[in-house]
């Protein structure tokens, strides 16, 4: 999936007027994309000749299989990063959600094709450019997606099931509850809260309830960004790519991500202090500064730099948000190898 073009600053073009949640209105500038007109073709490189395994690799985003990190949550705030076994399963479990929602992306392809094509961006994609055959498409997705839940039960039927359920509220999502004002972000949000749950079953351990209030919360914070750089974008256009856009409004969003915001970073504080199985004297405490600067680092993006629209592509791209999440990562797993070494009391 190509990269989200940022939008040039033009002097004295004119300005978007955004609202801030809790003042004044605000305004950013910003060169909206003019809508494509429907069933102008893509231009000429779009159509080159590519082999169809690249264009079909194309099509399953393996860009956006960073979403499914989610998986390795389990692994790590258990403690069982040094069982040889339950790393063998993890690594299992996120290979294959990342193959079933590369199924659920080629299936999404196929069906928007023509709303794709309306769009500036999406209109690149081999399916609606017409560079890849839409039945090698189908024939790929059903083979993967047999592959993978046939694998999935193997492992266990509880982690099966879970694949299942994801797979049916993707699907879900794309062909009906995505026209469902909220409800669609409600939807975007419970596809990481159930990779989660699969990383927990797949090596059998409890996950405490506020890590999955965490993840569901930072779910809503990715799905409102997201689409509030749909609606910014496409301007004047967003409702004849996506009709649930027109019953959105960037105040609307704004208040939302405001809300959830704050509401992640008070249940990750929470987290830090109650969740059982942490050190007793709150030394996962020192993570909290990573969640902050993960958070405003990622509104800095949204709201000055225009971004949002891939979240996944967008962790790879900027480096501070990389570095950040890497060292979150890193300092939770040193706070609880130290809790073990030094056999320090647990919650």
């Amino acid at each position: 999936m190509p990269a989200m073009a940022r939008s040039t600053v033009k002097p004295g073009a004119e300005n978007t007027e955004m609202s801030s949640p809790d003042g004044p209105e605000q305004a950013f500038p910003i060169e909206p994309v003019e809508p494509v007109e429907p069933g102008a073709a893509p231009p000429a490189e779009a159509g080159r000749q590519r082999p169809w395994p690249l264009l079909l690799l194309k099509t399953m985003r393996p860009k956006q299989w960073t979403k499914n990190g989610v998986v390795l949550a389990a692994i790590v705030f258990a403690f069982r990063f040094r069982d040889p076994q339950a790393i063998a399963l993890t690594a299992a479990a996120f290979i294959l959600f990342c193959l079933l929602s590369s199924a659920v992306y080629i299936m999404n392809d196929l069906a928007d094709r023509e709303a794709d094509r309306k769009h500036p961006r999406k209109r690149y994609r081999p399916l609606a450019s017409g560079a890849l055959n839409p039945s090698i498409a189908v024939a790929a997705c059903a083979v993967i997606l047999v592959g993978t839940l046939s694998l999935a039960f193997a492992i266990n039927w509880q982690f099966g099931a879970i694949c299942v359920l994801y797979f049916a509220t993707q699907i879900a999502y794309s062909f009906w509850l995505k026209h469902v004002v909220i409800v669609d972000v409600l939807l975007l949000a419970s596809g990481f809260v159930l990779r989660a749950m699969a990383g927990a079953l797949v090596i059998d351990v409890p996950i405490s309830p506020w890590l999955y209030v965490c993840v569901t919360l930072l779910g809503l914070f990715i799905g409102c960004s997201k689409r509030r750089h749909e609606l910014i974008l496409l301007s004047e256009g967003a409702g004849s790519h996506r009709k649930i856009l027109q019953e959105y409004s960037p105040v609307l969003l704004d208040q939302m991500i405001t809300v959830v915001t704050s509401s992640t970073v008070m249940a990750y504080a929470m987290y830090t202090f109650t969740a059982k199985n942490l050190p007793e004297n709150h030394m996962m405490m020192v993570t909290i500064p990573f969640v902050l600067y993960g958070i405003f680092r990622y509104q800095y993006l949204i709201y000055q730099k225009n971004e949002g629209g891939a979240p996944d592509e967008l962790l790879l791209r900027d480096r501070p948000l990389l570095v950040c999440v890497i060292l979150w990562g890193l300092t939770a797993v040193v706070v609880l190898t130290l809790a073990r070494i030094y056999n320090l009391p647990l919650q």
